[in-house]
């Protein structure tokens, strides 16, 4: 029977943004992979160091905006068109081209609608935080004024806890702890 991996995590607190960017900046200079980094705030320009992707969020909005705007323009065609046509103020209700102006706030209020949730619900979905889901932060002190900065060896196969240890401590972090996790 095989025996299942170990995978060692690291994770080095520092007490201030700009500090572990500029250690973000050195270990990656040195060949070393960042997992992921946690903190109370954005902090700006660190995401291209560590290799996170930009986000596709964009086109996901667009998507439920124009899902939106055609549920809108069908629901107001069917329901004051087709189904229960009436005379309001003398217009007509012949055709949805004829009646598109008196249309366009409900409309526009759909998209914006359909676009803001679906974008809320996937942006929870993506990132495993909508309520019953478990939390992964590894420190509760990252949500008020400490930042970890989070180090696998899956992603450095080569990577010598100690020697590790010994950069981040130079490099400025305050804190470091280091679990192990068995991988099934």
């Amino acid at each position: 029977m095989a025996e299942a991996a170990q995978t060692k995590v690291v994770h080095a607190m520092f007490d201030d943004d700009h500090r572990l960017l500029e250690a973000a900046k050195n270990l990656v200079a040195k060949g070393v992979k960042i997992k992921d980094v946690y903190s109370p705030f954005p902090i700006h320009g660190l995401d291209p160091i560590i290799g996170v992707k930009r986000t596709r969020m964009a086109i996901v909005s667009f998507m439920f905006g124009m899902t939106g705007l055609s549920l809108a323009l069908l629901g107001m065609w069917y329901f004051m068109i087709y189904d229960w046509p009436m005379n309001i103020g003398g217009k007509p209700s012949f055709s949805l081209i004829e009646n598109l102006p008196a249309f366009i706030p409900v409309t526009f209020e759909f998209t914006v609608l359909c676009a803001a949730h679906g974008m809320a619900i996937t942006y929870m979905l993506r990132n495993g935080t909508l309520p019953g889901m478990p939390a992964v932060n590894p420190d509760p002190r990252t949500t008020d004024d400490k930042f970890v900065m989070e180090i696998t060896n899956a992603q450095n196969p080569q990577m010598d806890v100690e020697e590790l240890g010994g950069m981040l401590k130079s490099e400025g972090a305050v804190e470091i702890n280091q679990k192990s996790l068995t991988d099934r």
